[in-house]
């Protein structure tokens, strides 16, 4: 126990609360449980370290664990929280959960056992709460957190504060946005470089290590997670890097699931089955005509990697421009909108909204006449009607 305070303490007394990411303001701390799922290396430690020092500090009835730490190798959680809990503590802040297999089961008993003890969890976006065992998805508040987006990216980087806008904002005010952007930076000169190394907060510490660490985060993904998580053996792990550098080259990959399967040397259903492995682990996004159930059992008419930087930490000298435009806009969209494959255009967003994305010499010509329709345009600052520059969409949070 008393190690267990000790390296809280530490924890806390070397987090940096000069930004913190705008999902804290989103999340509702007054509940009794709250659960912060993402895909490793986004900032979830960070968040969970940021909000209990700025709300309890170093007081004795908030406590941070890990449960990758060592210590629950031969303790249990449980003896650790009733222990806190007799001490006085109420605040219970608790990373890496998906690391210790019976987390659900405990923290249900902790939250029906304890009702003055207040819960904050993180875990891999694998884990999935609505089918905890323990049914967590009663009890417990769920947030996804992802990358940054280009807004968080110029605030945390550049010290350029801006606000954020709705899908609906930008639609209807897109000018008028951009001329308010205009008077406090050039979008432009950052936008790019965002594209490359600015999702992930880690690049802050050393841009020169960044593919390095991102690599490292990958490898952690599909070495660890997946065998520990989705049971994948670990001798298939090398297709799916495989399959990974497949759609890094060809995005958007429009994928003939019986001819990829034959190239990485797997059954159809088991590619199937990889690719949704994929996207829960927040490697792909998988693009559908229909955003129903069943078409989650079916190919996807589109594969992405989840975020643009990825791209280029595996695609090298080899990245698709139209690619990378596509694979930012489905990523900073999907993550509070629906994002669906479009037959007379690129997406299909909230079954209501049709874009194509392309670069800054794009007609309306291929969307004439389709209502709600949206031309997406990279390299522009502002735009005209329904022609919206790419940038403008990583402002949403």
């Amino acid at each position: 126990m008393e190690k267990i305070i000790e390296k809280s303490h530490g924890r806390l007394s070397l987090v940096d609360t000069t930004f913190v990411r705008s999902l804290a303001d989103r999340i509702d701390w007054s509940s009794r449980l709250i659960g912060i799922r993402g895909a490793r290396g986004v900032g979830k430690t960070t968040l969970l370290l940021q909000y209990m020092k700025q709300k309890h500090g170093f007081a004795n009835n908030a406590l941070y664990c890990s449960l990758d730490d060592i210590w629950f190798a031969e303790h249990r959680l449980s003896d650790l929280v009733d222990i806190f809990v007799k001490r006085g503590g109420r605040y219970l802040f608790l990373d890496e959960v998906h690391t210790y297999p019976p987390w659900s089961q405990e923290i249900k008993n902790f939250y029906d056992n304890y009702p003055n003890l207040h819960i904050v969890f993180t875990g891999s976006s694998l884990l999935n709460i609505l089918n905890a065992r323990s049914d967590l998805s009663r009890r417990a508040d769920m947030y996804m957190m992802q990358g940054l987006s280009f807004r968080e990216y110029l605030a945390m980087f550049h010290n350029i504060v801006m606000p954020a806008y709705s899908l609906s904002d930008i639609l209807s005010n897109h000018i008028d946005i951009s001329l308010s952007t205009l008077e406090i930076c050039k979008p432009l000169q950052f936008f790019s470089d965002y594209l490359k190394y600015g999702y992930y907060p880690f690049s802050l510490d050393n841009l020169s290590r960044y593919y390095f660490r991102l690599e490292e985060v990958v490898n952690m993904i599909l070495e660890i997670e997946l065998p520990l998580l989705r049971g994948v053996d670990r001798a298939y792990v090398h297709k799916l890097k495989q399959l990974l550098q497949i759609v890094s080259r060809s995005a958007p990959f429009v994928p003939n699931i019986s001819k990829l399967a034959e190239r990485i040397g797997v059954a159809r259903a088991t590619l199937i089955t990889y690719l949704n492995y994929l996207e829960e682990v927040r490697l792909l996004n998988l693009i559908y005509k229909d955003a129903g159930g069943v078409a989650k059992l079916q190919k996807p008419d589109k594969l992405f990697l989840e975020n643009s930087n990825l791209a280029y930490m595996l695609g090298a000298e080899q990245i698709d421009k139209g690619g990378v435009r596509e694979t930012f806009f489905v990523n900073q969209l999907s993550y509070l909108h629906s994002v669906n494959y479009s037959a007379v255009a690129d997406f299909f967003v909230d079954g209501k909204f049709t874009f194509e994305v392309e670069g800054r010499k794009k007609t309306k010509r291929q969307i004439g006449g389709v209502e709600n329709s949206y031309i997406v345009s990279d390299d522009i600052e502002f735009g005209t009607e329904n022609r919206i520059p790419l940038w403008i969409f990583g402002l949403m949070y």
